[in-house]
């Protein structure tokens, strides 16, 4: 597996994400991945750091550098629990669980972000303005409710399908309503 081809392919789309969704520095992104399936594995058997970390150089200092939140979305084992900053912990009010992500239990990728962000702390909720999911794993439960899908130009990370979505606000008022002035 050729590791810096899928630092390049998540970084680019990222940024694809990024540049359709807008967001406002502060906001969040969560990624949801199984490096088993990125691996052309079944989800939850070939977990592997060394794909997490590749993953991680292509995500995390693009996101710093626009002043975005990482939310890295841990597998089933964890309940789909978060790893993010504290700070983004304590922003948007979100509730501390007391957990460990590991390979086994946790998911390479959210073993790697507690190694990887400033002060990491696991959370069990949070709506996210936009996402990617690399390997079908069901970020949607973590975006906010209107999530809209982007189509990326990257279609796989190595064997994973990839999607990506950002969120926007619920229209409401019917028919007489107008949303923009």
């Amino acid at each position: 597996m050729e590791y810096s081809q899928l630092t390049q392919d998540v970084n680019t789309a990222l940024k694809e994400l990024l540049e359709v969704a807008r967001l406002k520095k502060g906001q969040i992104v969560v990624v949801g991945c199984s490096t088993s399936e990125v691996a052309g594995e079944k989800i939850g058997t070939h977990s592997s750091p060394e794909i997490a970390a590749a993953l991680m150089e292509g995500i995390y200092p693009l996101l710093k550098e626009k002043s975005l939140y990482l939310a890295v979305q841990c597998c089933e084992h964890l309940n789909r629990a978060l790893v993010v900053e504290e700070e983004c912990m304590e922003k948007y009010g979100l509730e501390q669980v007391s957990v460990y992500p590991i390979q086994g239990a946790g998911g390479s990728l959210g073993n790697k972000a507690m190694k990887t962000l400033e002060k990491p702390v696991v959370v069990e909720n949070i709506q996210a303005h936009a996402g990617i999911d690399i390997g079908d794993t069901f970020i949607g439960m973590h975006l906010k409710p209107v999530a809209v899908p982007i189509r990326s130009s990257v279609k796989k990370i190595g064997e994973a399908h990839l999607t990506t979505a950002r969120t926007r606000p619920k229209l409401i008022g019917g028919e007489r309503a107008r949303y923009h002035e």
